[in-house]
């Protein structure tokens, strides 16, 4: 599972790859080889990326959004990664209705298989998100319903652009690390991703504007002070910018049609979160932090303020 095969470069033999890096950290056995999975798995949606249909699969997810070929078959090749590992027990898909239990393992993965798919057909970065749990019984079974950020072992980002990057952050070690992916190994690239302060805003749903005067004056705080714009339509890419930059903030406000939020708690906002502040950044809901929530119902959505700290304090001064 964390087995890096096929044909290295010499320039690559000297450099830490994925499996070295979690040796390092003193990552337990079955957590090792637990994200050991999913980095296979983001190997093989990788390939499927350069060369897979781009069009509509004919399905909706759970949420009633329009599904393509790929979205599909990130799926499937997650849970068919996850499914050779007796320490994963349980999953839970942004794309399917319910958990699905695969085992008897004591670990859990929650992932969104292709954020920002909708970006594919015009050929921008798209990303899958990862968390790991590790879950007792709840009311008679495993679930992740119960569960808070905080609770989460590791999280875990890839980006499927250019080149294909992991940035990853364990519960119990410090710092963000990037890996990038090199003639076949994720090999470490940056061993200590930071985020400190910066003008460099990511506005997300700006629909909210025509309802929260407020969120029109931080933004023309944040032009008047001539801020860079940076913003893609994908969570991933734009959180991975911010975190890479060393700077900046994502901000995704409610409105009347999604007044507890549009994006998923369990498959984008905690996990996301945990990088942030692995990071150094922050993130909050606009009341509390996005880490200490807990998870009610799978598909519990949240507002998010992400980034650096004073520009996080700053989006809860206009919008809380």
């Amino acid at each position: 599972m964390c087995g890096e095969g096929g044909v290295v470069l010499i320039t690559y033999l000297n450099m830490k790859t994925f499996c070295d890096l979690l040796k390092e950290k003193g990552c337990e056995e079955n957590l090792f080889a637990v994200l050991g999975s999913l980095k296979d798995a983001a190997k093989a949606i990788t390939e499927k990326i350069r060369t897979a249909d781009t069009g509509k699969a004919g399905s909706s997810n759970v949420y009633g959004e329009e599904q393509l070929a790929l979205d599909v078959l990130a799926d499937k090749l997650i849970q068919e990664e996850c499914g050779k590992n007796p320490a994963i027990g349980l999953l839970a898909s942004e794309e399917l209705p319910d958990e699905i239990k695969i085992g008897d393992g004591e670990f859990a993965v929650a992932y969104d298989p292709l954020d920002g798919s909708s970006l594919v057909d015009v050929n921008l970065a798209v990303g899958t998100i990862y968390s790991v749990y590790k879950l007792g019984e709840n009311e008679g079974r495993k679930s992740f319903v119960g569960v808070k950020g905080d609770d989460m072992l590791a999280s875990m980002i890839v980006v499927y652009g250019p080149r294909t990057t992991i940035l990853l952050a364990l519960k119990d070690a410090d710092g963000v690390c990037e890996l990038t992916l090199k003639e076949g190994k994720f090999v470490l690239t940056n061993d200590d991703v930071k985020v400190g302060e910066g003008k460099m805003f990511s506005p997300g749903n700006l629909r909210a504007a025509s309802e929260l005067p407020k969120y029109v004056e931080l933004m023309d705080y944040w032009m008047k002070e001539q801020y860079t714009l940076r913003y893609s339509g994908g969570m991933v890419p734009d959180i991975n910018q911010i975190l890479l930059k060393g700077k900046g903030i994502f901000s995704y406000p409610p409105y009347s049609k999604h007044p507890n939020g549009k994006l998923r708690l369990l498959f984008e906002c905690a996990p996301m979160s945990l990088l942030m502040e692995k990071a150094g950044g922050a993130s909050s809901d606009g009341k509390m932090r996005i880490l200490e929530k807990t998870l009610e119902e799978l598909e519990q959505r949240t507002p998010i303020y992400i980034g650096s700290k004073d520009e996080v304090n700053r989006c809860l001064e206009y919008l809380s």
